[in-house]
């Protein structure tokens, strides 16, 4: 199945306040789109509703393939081990448990620690493998380079390059330049209520 999503007069209410209103795009396998804008316009709840955790006060989404979101919440028990907090992500989600030989992400000497004692950089970087270990085909990432040093900016931005040359769509929210392949351009405050 070719992965597809697409938004449709997206509008979003938080409260009172209409953030944005009369979104819409497309994007198919191998695509990526950067969603731009400075705090509060409304970046993270698009995310939320790209993802069906928010229900957009208009408009609809629709979408071929499975999602992954990669958010502020970490999404890994805080008491377990990073082995165990990524093993019980990979059991959820049907993942093969072999051991992989490459760790692109260097989090092998962090396997042992205690999911509450990783940095905010270590801590989006078991974020990331916890998206990896469902292999979802639509990733939405939210400030995916927050926290993370420049080896491991590039890093990621060869991940995502990968993603979308086989076959993939990644949807990024970034306050921070990121090179992405393939890709279209959504400031957000375009669409600013």
């Amino acid at each position: 199945m070719q992965a597809h999503l697409a938004a449709t007069d997206l509008a979003c209410r938080r409260g009172d306040r209409l953030l944005f209103n009369g979104l819409s795009f497309a994007c198919e396998a191998g695509e990526a789109l950067l969603v731009t804008g400075p705090n509060g316009v409304g970046k993270s709840s698009l995310m939320r509703i790209l993802a069906g955790l928010l229900r957009p006060f208009t408009g609809h989404t629709s979408q071929k393939g499975s999602i992954g979101l990669l958010d502020e919440k970490l999404a890994l028990d805080e008491d377990l081990t990073l082995t165990r907090a990524l093993a019980f992500w990979k059991t959820l989600d049907g993942a093969p448990q072999a051991e992989q030989s490459e760790d692109p992400l260097r989090l092998e000497d962090l396997m042992h620690i205690p999911v509450r004692y990783l940095s905010t950089g270590q801590r989006k970087r078991a974020a990331i493998a916890r998206l990896l270990t469902g292999n979802p085909s639509i990733w939405l990432l939210d400030e995916p380079l927050n926290g993370l040093d420049d080896s491991t900016r590039q890093t990621v931005e060869q991940m995502i390059a990968r993603h979308c040359s086989g076959g993939g769509i990644a949807v990024i929210a970034s306050h921070q330049a990121i090179t992405l392949p393939a890709s279209q351009v959504i400031a957000l405050t375009e669409y600013a209520a």
